[in-house]
This record gives C-alpha cells, sequence and structure tokens, in this order.
C-alpha cells in the first residue's frame, strides 16, 4: 500500500468541493453542513485522493457528513481508511460514538459501514425528498429515506 499523509484543513484553506461532490448532490447541500465540520483530506504524492468531514452532534456524538474517495483509488480500502482515521479522533476525543446516515438506495455503502462495525440504528424518513430540490436516484431506485448507521465505543 502507498504511503498516505491525512491533512486536516485550517480555516480559510479552501473547501474541497470537486471531493465534497463525489458523495453529495450539490454545494448547496453541502453547504447546509460544512462550516460547521472539521474537514480531512487523505493526500498521496500527487493528489487528493480522499475527504472526510466530521461534525461534533455534541458531547458524546461525533457524524461523518461526507466521505469520498476518488474513482482511481476506489476498492482499494482507502474508505476503511478513512473511517479507521474517523474512529481514532472520535476516541481521542472520548466520544461515545459515531454515526453516519446514507440513502436507503445505498446498498453498497450500508454494507461497507455495517463491514466497518456499524450497526443500523434508526431512519430519517423523506430526507432526501425533504432536503434536495430534484429527485435523486442510485441503484434505479429513487432516494427517499436516510439511513442513520452507529459505531458504538466501549468505555
Amino acid at each position: 500500500m502507498e504511503d498516505f499523509t491525512f491533512k486536516h484543513l485550517e480555516p480559510g484553506e479552501g473547501i474541497p468541493y470537486d471531493l465534497l461532490l463525489l458523495a453529495d448532490e450539490t454545494t448547496a447541500a453541502i453547504d447546509k453542513y460544512i462550516f460547521n465540520c472539521d474537514i480531512y483530506l487523505l493526500i498521496d504524492d500527487k493528489q487528493n485522493i480522499a475527504v472526510m468531514a466530521l461534525h461534533k452532534n455534541n458531547n458524546t456524538e461525533l457524524e461523518i457528513k461526507n466521505i469520498a474517495v476518488i474513482d482511481a483509488y476506489r476498492s482499494k480500502g482507502i474508505g476503511s481508511i478513512l473511517i479507521n482515521k474517523a474512529k481514532e479522533i472520535a476516541q481521542t476525543h472520548r466520544y461515545k460514538k459515531l454515526t453516519v446516515g446514507t440513502s436507503d438506495t445505498g446498498f453498497q455503502q450500508i454494507r461497507f459501514y455495517e463491514k466497518n462495525g456499524f450497526l443500523i440504528t434508526g431512519l430519517k424518513k423523506n430526507f432526501f425528498i425533504e432536503n434536495y430540490p430534484e429527485p435523486i436516484y442510485e441503484n434505479g431506485l429513487q432516494m427517499r429515506d436516510m439511513v442513520l448507521l452507529t459505531h458504538h465505543f466501549s468505555e
């Protein structure tokens, strides 16, 4: 495996919309959360290859708001590297749980999170209908509900 560098973006460094848009539909949707997130880039020797945006929901819960990997690096374990980094950050700051939401039509994403230790813990009904101006389709199905997944840390 190649050597990768994690970089925590400082305020004013510029938001990597090109990467964030791989996981979210519009810059308007991203702008609803990104200014309250810590943004991390995963960089190889040549380029930014992945992004992760983490949001402190409260003193016990850290949420992954966006996680994306460029096409050339997909299916190479990069997503799991990001998840492990998110878990490390959460544990360092003594969060009790790490949460993430994804579409009910994102079967591959749901399996990915479950493989990385997350359990389905809830559903936000009609999230994608109410929060996006146009219908969004994935796997030939209209995205409607957000599936919530949680990884709990043991004491």
